[in-house]
């Protein structure tokens, strides 16, 4: 007979660990997946990008249609406009990106490169701020490169729109596709 505390949904780390080991396999294969698709993404990187936009399209009309479902719940008629309003954009700007995804990737870049200027310097701030015995020339390095590549995305904007979220989509995919390939790799030594 099993007492409630031999049955608890908070197993220990150990036996997810060992519950994972036994799928090793499984993971490098994912990352095999992931490794081909940011290979042919980098092959590819006009379609990756085509990809990538209409992938941010149709999650903006799933989220319109859930910001719309949600106005519903709403008790007064001035949150319930506003809610129904935001969902109607979201499902509009949704819709213009499946209409015209070139534009929308021009879009999404000049978004992409201002946020990490705006990061970067961010960071790199936090670093001059931080106390000289933690880790600041790491933050300031990563915010420097961080500050120069979204100045990068800028300075070549609009010309690079057509390439450069696919080119992120296929170097993300490749570093996932390692991680997920070590960490089986690493499952199946721990035996």
């Amino acid at each position: 007979m099993t007492s409630a505390s031999d049955t608890s949904p908070h197993l220990g780390l150990g036996s997810g660990i060992a519950a994972l080991h036994a799928k090793w396999g499984w993971i490098v294969a994912l990352g095999v997946v992931y490794l081909i698709a940011g290979f042919v993404a980098l092959g590819s990187v006009v379609m990756a990008t085509v990809a990538s936009v209409l992938v941010v399209g149709a999650m903006m009309i799933v989220a319109g249609a859930a910001e719309i479902i949600g106005a519903f719940q709403m008790k007064s008629w001035g949150k319930f406009l506003i809610w129904a309003l935001l969902g109607v954009l979201y499902v509009i700007a949704g819709i213009l990106t499946f209409d015209n995804p070139v534009f929308a990737a021009v879009l999404l870049t000049l978004f992409l490169g201002v946020s990490l200027i705006a990061s970067g310097a961010v960071r790199l701030f936090l670093a001059f701020s931080m106390k000289r015995e933690s880790p600041w020339v790491w933050v300031a390095l990563s915010g420097a490169i961080t500050l120069l590549l979204g100045l990068l995305i800028v300075a070549r904007w609009p010309v690079n729109s057509v390439y450069i979220l696919g080119l992120f989509l296929g170097i993300d995919l490749i570093m996932a596709g390692a991680g997920w390939v070590s960490l089986g790799f690493a499952l199946k030594r721990r035996s």
